[in-house]
């Protein structure tokens, strides 16, 4: 599906169609072991299927640029096990297929750069492609950009029916400033997302969302479900 002219929506990524660049949003990677150190115990499964998942994009295009939208690793101030393998991992999985890797630093990054550099790739405030800026969405950019891409808020929806509920992660496109946003879900299988309807949202680009287009991603579809003031 279209979210833009140019762009598509390809699960829970990003793709510009001209510039052959695949955009994808706060990883998280290493999650599962801050979860284990809080008691949580969940199985060590989201590299692979994030693998699977990118493996099904691939089949349908080639990028000649992979950003990574802030939030490749999940800890704040240190760097985990977990995630010094799974970060080398992930850069591996990108760099023998010969695509270009840049990194947009998230709020989650301050330690990002020593396992980066050691793949020698690049990590970057922001990232500008012809009308469009990319930044990950933490903080306010001033900008002669026509479009804004951002991640950090990890937008989803609840979808109910009777007594039965789930959360989508869902993409939202609309306007800061007079120019086009595009929120992007996180592609995290573990990280559901905030629910944009309910709770509060994080990134300062998004504190008055009701005329946004909410785009739900489905077992592998994405539906446009109108604006956020139809939902509410």
């Amino acid at each position: 599906m279209e979210i833009s002219k140019g762009i598509e929506l390809k699960d829970t990524a990003l793709w510009l169609t001209k510039e052959k660049i695949l955009i994808l949003n706060d990883l998280h990677l290493g999650y599962e072991e801050s979860l284990h150190r809080r008691g949580v115990l969940v199985p060590k499964f989201q590299l692979q299927e994030i693998f699977a998942r990118l493996e099904k994009i691939l089949e349908q295009v080639i990028p000649a640029i992979v950003i990574i939208n802030g939030d490749l690793k999940h800890e704040f101030g240190t760097v985990l096990q977990q995630e010094w393998k799974d970060v080398l991992s992930f850069l591996d999985f990108l760099l023998k297929r010969k695509f270009d890797v840049v990194i947009i630093r998230g709020n989650h990054d301050p330690t990002l750069k020593y396992i980066a550099e050691k793949k020698a790739v690049s990590v970057v405030p922001e990232y500008t492609v012809g009308d469009s800026i990319i930044v990950h969405g933490d903080a306010l950019i001033q900008t002669k950009a026509k479009r804004i891409i951002i991640g950090h808020e990890h937008p989803a929806i609840t979808l109910r029916e009777g007594s039965k509920w789930e959360k989508y992660k869902c993409f939202l496109k609309g306007k800061w400033k007079g120019k086009e946003l595009i929120a992007v879900p996180s592609f995290n299988p573990l990280l559901e997302g905030t629910d944009i309807l309910k709770e509060e949202l994080l990134s300062p680009f998004l504190t008055d969302i009701k005329n946004f287009k909410v785009y739900i991603v489905g077992k592998g579809e994405v539906f446009d479900f109108g604006k956020v003031k139809r939902l509410l």
